[in-house]
């Protein structure tokens, strides 16, 4: 009997910001969890708005072209008092969802508060006590990439969970309990 060959499956993870962008690619294969790249895009030397946004678009594409993820998750930005930071957020994280789109990709929003009950158990749970727990998960050192990178990853990480549940079927979309349980006859009760 031949063992089914189980496809790697590539998820790239974005924390989008107007100085700083953090990106990370894992691959999953099986129930094992792979970091292949992470780190963070700076703006910070950049003045002008837009060319801020022109970079967050070509280093996106960039990051797509040199690794082939199948899809890209994004955080959404979650709502603050200055009206100008917001609205100079949700232009990066706009920008970085027209890279991926551009590249062919489905793009999927999760909000922090989603993303930390994912990888923690615990939706209020600090970046820090995210970033002890991705350790785990990739089992990798994250001490020298900053909280924007790993904020990527857990996001990423985020997405891989919320479509391996029961009703994502791994990789694979189902539209209801009953055409996952058509398609997984061994789930019945």
């Amino acid at each position: 009997m031949s063992k089914k060959e189980i496809k790697p499956y590539r998820i790239m993870g974005v924390d989008p910001g107007s100085n700083y962008c953090g990106y990370a690619v894992i691959e999953i294969v099986g129930s094992k969890i792979s970091l292949i790249d992470m780190g963070v895009f700076s703006m910070k030397h950049l003045e002008n708005h837009y060319e801020k946004l022109r970079k967050i678009f070509l280093d996106i594409q960039e990051v797509i072209e040199n690794h082939q993820p199948q899809t890209v998750a994004i955080e959404a930005p979650f709502y603050g008092k200055n009206v100008q930071s917001m609205l100079k957020l949700g232009r990066a994280q706009g920008v970085a969802i027209a890279a991926s789109i551009t590249m062919g990709l489905d793009v999927t929003e999760y909000s922090p508060k989603k993303i930390k009950q994912s990888v923690t158990g615990n939706g209020n749970a600090a970046k820090e006590q995210v970033a002890a727990m991705l350790e785990n998960i990739v089992h990798v050192k994250l001490s020298k990439y900053s909280l924007d990178a790993t904020d990527a990853l857990g996001v990423a990480v985020c997405h891989h969970y919320q479509s391996s549940g029961p009703l994502g079927g791994g990789n694979k979309k189902y539209k209801d309990w009953s055409s996952f349980l058509s398609n997984n006859p061994e789930r019945k009760g």
